[in-house]
């Protein structure tokens, strides 16, 4: 029970000034305008969602250590719909998720694009880019991930 309180009051600490801390709104602007001229380049949808914290309402499940990265992925999941990733013409949208208070990175990417790009491919896009951030690199770090999704969209929906 202590870790689920834990969990509770850490992200009930954390807000959109910790967001804003990261992500200040002039590097959200630059980011937006990368997104766009990759979003020129291929049929993709590509978003990025920066949270400080899990909602307490997915935070009071996080009962085990091992739950806690599902609540990781389902919020991911929960934002890619509520974005309206999913909704291209080939299934090809992707999001990249950050996690502040958990340093988590979730990517989701749609039927279309994981039928084409292996497990694999993601998980060493997501470890450079925690190592990016681990350095305090946001912009360079959500900048290369950005090119390596924007790569992969282009070779497979030009």
């Amino acid at each position: 029970m202590f870790k689920v309180l834990w969990l509770v009051l850490k992200h009930r600490w954390l807000d959109r000034s910790d967001t804003l801390r990261a992500i200040p709104d002039d590097m959200a602007e630059r980011l937006a305008q990368r997104v766009t001229a990759s979003e020129a380049r291929h049929t993709g949808e590509v978003r990025l969602c920066v949270e400080a914290a899990l909602p307490s309402s997915y935070a009071w499940r996080g009962d085990r250590a091992e739950a806690l990265p599902a609540l990781v992925r389902e919020r991911a999941m929960s934002w890619f719909g509520r974005l309206g990733v999913w909704d291209t013409e080939h299934n090809n949208g992707v999001l990249i998720y950050l996690l502040l208070g958990e340093r988590a990175i979730e990517v989701v990417a749609d039927r279309g694009l994981t039928q084409r790009v292996g497990t694999a491919q993601w998980q060493a896009m997501v470890d450079r880019l925690s190592l990016r951030l681990r350095d305090g690199a946001f912009e360079d770090g959500l900048t290369e991930a950005l090119a390596e999704v924007s790569a992969l969209l282009v070779a497979h929906f030009p």
